[in-house]
């Protein structure tokens, strides 16, 4: 079973250029790595006037589009309910370390990306499952670690640890 790690934030906190300064980092140290992210309810990756978009469309309830290089499915739910974290994770090839952008109700540590320029509040006084805040500046009544968010060596470090790595 491969270790969840998580990143939450407020959107624009630069969670997704954190992941990608990160991975890396992570797949250079012999680290296996995949992700799973959040998107709103609405995303879709698929075109419309593409084959695979009007088979959804038309009611399939899963396409699957391969070539030689990738493959991806979709799924749409219809009348079924939103999978759990341990349903999604089971339709993924097992690695060393799953990272997760998003996904606050589901039950993994995490680190909370915080500046303070964006003017909202940091969530972790909400959130006993933030570990630590990797932010671009000071953070009031912080009573965990304070990761610098440009240091992502640190990060990195931080996570391996986390993990038991």
């Amino acid at each position: 079973m491969s270790t969840l790690f998580g990143f939450t934030g407020h959107s624009g906190s630069g969670k997704t250029t954190l992941l990608l300064n990160l991975i890396p980092l992570l797949t250079a140290r012999g680290l296996t790595v995949s992700t799973v992210k959040q998107a709103n309810a609405g995303f879709d990756i698929d075109k419309p006037g593409k084959d695979s978009y009007e088979h959804r469309t038309a009611g399939a309830r899963e396409v699957l589009v391969a070539s030689a290089k990738r493959w991806a499915l979709m799924h749409e739910y219809r009348e079924q309910p939103e999978l759990t974290m341990d349903q999604l994770l089971a339709r993924m090839s097992p690695v060393d370390l799953v990272l997760v952008e998003g996904f606050r109700r589901w039950d993994h540590p995490r680190i909370e990306v915080w500046r303070p320029e964006i003017g909202k509040a940091p969530m972790f006084p909400d959130d006993p499952l933030v570990v630590a805040v990797a932010s671009t500046g000071p953070v009031t009544d912080l009573d965990r670690p304070l990761l610098a968010l440009d240091d992502v060596e640190a990060i990195a470090e931080f996570v391996l640890t986390q993990v038991g790595r």
